[in-house]
Parts: structure tokens; sequence; C-alpha cells
């Protein structure tokens, strides 16, 4: 059963190996846990799953594939006569506990009287429940309905309690910060307002335990980006999550300068989106300006006419005098890196020109806008 699961896991893209799952074999032989399922959910977790960014995915396979099991077991339990299972349990019994048994009017008996207890307390506990205001519809998480049947609450792997942790997900600002701090250049630059520790320590110590207390310039990261934002158009469907990146960016880059655009990169941008028509910047003064070794990320979906890339004019807000193609190369010639953000998911790129362009145009450097995209897209430019 294991070994199905194994793949099962392997087909839903967690990165699970055969050692993994002979660790998981020696835990089960030591009998850590034994016939209950949600402890074999957590343990089967923590010996297979080694990054937090897989759990999701993790639970969603592990709910597939052990979905019905709970039935299966009843099923099979009903199945198996009651004479057997009386004899079984008179077999685990001594000599003194079966005339004990006999002595109480017999197993029937004996029995008879455990549901009737379980019965009453069962009843007594819809009582407290009742006074708590608590149970009063016959539902709540765990315990028994009014029918006596046995309900359990969404199981553990049911919650998907770890869903904004899948690597191709939509990010929020938080995990945008996390994945945009893989570009880092630190260094200690600035005024001398951090405590050294060590270099207190050291000192003191060759002072011959005379307090000497040094300071130094707290680290930085000296990474310099310039962000471009297309804004408008197909791109108001993802609105909300382009101000989180640009949110993100902001608290992690120091030196961060922001542009915005439409649709491609041609002779203007401008800084502000709604004063696009009236303050626009130069972009071969953007060029002229900052320096080469500035991380340039481009964010956007891509998705136009092909035209609006390939020609002259094709922009549908002004007349440019060359094509948007050209003012991209101009970008990778200027710049030592450049990479392109689409928020559009990566399996539907395929299925437009115009984005098969643009990732063609800048050397395949496209990543979605997951976390998963984002960390790849800073290591490329943290080289």
């Amino acid at each position: 059963m294991l070994i199905n699961f194994f793949l099962a896991l392997k087909n839903a893209r967690v990165p699970v190996s055969i050692t993994e799952l002979l660790h998981l074999l020696d835990i089960l032989k030591a009998r850590l846990v034994y016939a209950d399922i949600d402890e074999f959910y957590y343990l089967s977790r923590m010996a297979l799953v080694k990054d937090e960014r897989h759990y999701d995915k993790f639970d969603r396979a592990f709910g597939t594939y052990f979905k019905g099991l709970e039935d299966l077991s009843g099923m099979l339990t009903a199945m198996i006569p009651d004479e057997y299972l009386r004899r079984e349990f008179e077999k685990s019994l001594t000599a003194e506990e079966l005339e004990k048994i006999k002595s109480l009017g017999g197993l029937e008996k004996l029995i008879d009287e455990f549901k009737r207890q379980v019965e009453d307390a069962a009843r007594g506990e819809g009582k407290d429940k009742d006074k708590e205001g608590k149970g009063r519809d016959g539902k709540g998480d765990d315990g028994d309905d009014r029918t006596g049947k046995k309900r359990r609450g969404k199981r553990n792997w049911d919650k998907r309690d770890y869903k904004t942790y899948d690597d191709n997900v939509e990010l929020g600002t938080r995990g945008m910060k996390i994945s945009l701090r893989r570009l880092r250049k630190l260094a200690r630059t600035g005024a001398e307002d951090e405590f050294d520790i060590n270099g207190t320590i050291d000192k003191t110590a060759k002072n011959g335990g005379m307090l000497d207390i040094l300071m130094r310039p707290e680290r930085r990261n000296t990474v310099k980006v310039l962000l471009f934002l297309d804004n408008g158009g197909s791109m108001d469907a993802h609105v909300k999550v382009c101000e989180e990146l640009f949110s993100a960016a902001r608290a992690e880059f120091k030196h961060l300068e922001t542009f915005y655009f439409h649709n491609f990169i041609y002779d203007g941008v401008w800084k502000q989106h709604n004063r696009r028509m009236n303050e626009r910047l130069d972009t071969f003064d953007i060029m002229h300006k900052y320096s080469h070794d500035y991380k340039v990320i481009f964010v956007g979906d891509a998705t136009m006419a092909p035209y609006e890339i390939t020609h002259a004019g094709g922009s549908v807000e002004h007349w440019n005098e060359e094509a948007g193609a050209i003012w991209i190369q101009r970008m990778l010639d200027t710049f030592e890196k450049l990479i392109w953000i689409n928020p559009t998911p990566a399996d539907t790129w395929e299925y437009s020109n115009s984005v098969a362009l643009t990732k063609k145009l800048v050397d395949d450097q496209m990543f979605p806008l997951t976390i998963r995209g984002i960390e790849e897209g800073m290591n490329y430019l943290s080289k």
C-alpha cells in the first residue's frame, strides 16, 4: 500500500525519495503509530516532506489516496460474523476472566450493559452541550449526532492550512518579501549606529577587561533595481497582485526606481500611472542615468497584438518611431541582468504569440508570478 502511496506523491510532484520511504517504513516497524490515520498523516508528512512549500501538495495527495478508507474499515468490520468475533475474544481471556463473565450473566449481558452505559454517557454529554449553547442542531466538529452515528470534523489534510506555502500559487506581500530576499548583496554602509557585540568582546579582552564599546554601520542590501510595471488594459485583472509585488519590492530594496509602461517598452515611460499622457520620461534618459549594474525587472502579462512588439507605430497609445523589440534589446545591451515576470499562469503562455515572442526577446528569462517563479528570477539576477 505504501508503494502506491509513494507513487501518488510522486505524481502530485511532491519531491519524495526512496530513502525517505525506507525511513518511514523503519518508523512504522518500530510501532510508533498503529491503526490511527491521523497519527499516520503527521508521521508520514514528517518523514517524507522536507520543505513546507510542498505541504499543500502532500495534503491533497494524501486526501485523494486515502479517501474512503474509514468507510472501507467499517464495511470490513461489518462483514466479519459476530460469532467469529466472540470466539476470538474468548480465546484471549483467561479461565478466571471467563468464569467472572459467566457470573455476571454471560457475554451478551455484559455487552448490553456496556452499550447502555455508553448511551447514558452520550445523553449526558449532549445535555452539557445544550447548556453551553452548543450541539443544538446535532452538528459539531466531532462526537455523535442525534442519530447516534459517529461524526468527525474536517480532517487535517482537508483543511489546506498550507495552501499559501505552495510554490505554484500567487503570492501575498509577505511571501513576495521572502522570495525577493534571494536578491541580496549586503554591505555595511552609512553611519556607525549598530552595536558590534563580537568586536566589543574582542577589544575588551585585549584591553585586559576594560570595556571598549565598538559600533559599526548596519548591513544593508545594496542591490539596485529598476522596476517597470505594465499598467492598464488586460493588466487590470492583475492590479492586486502587482500592488503587492510593488509593496514588497519597496520594503526589500533600498535602491529601487519604479516606472510604468503600457503593453511594451517604447521610447517613453512614466513615473505615475495616472499621469502618463503629460509626464512621460525618455527611455534613453533612463538608460543613461542609471548605471549598468542595476537589475531590471519587467512585470506584465505580455498579452497584446504581436505587431505592437515588432513594428514601428505598433503602440496603441502613441506613434512609436521604432519597434518595441528594438527598445527591449537596448535595455538588454545597457544593463547586466533583465527578467520579465508574468502574472498569468505559465501553462497558458504557449497559447499567446505575443507572450512567446516577449519570452524569446528577453532570452527566455520570463518567470511566473509565483513563489517559485520569483525565487528563480531572483536567483538569475543574483548570479
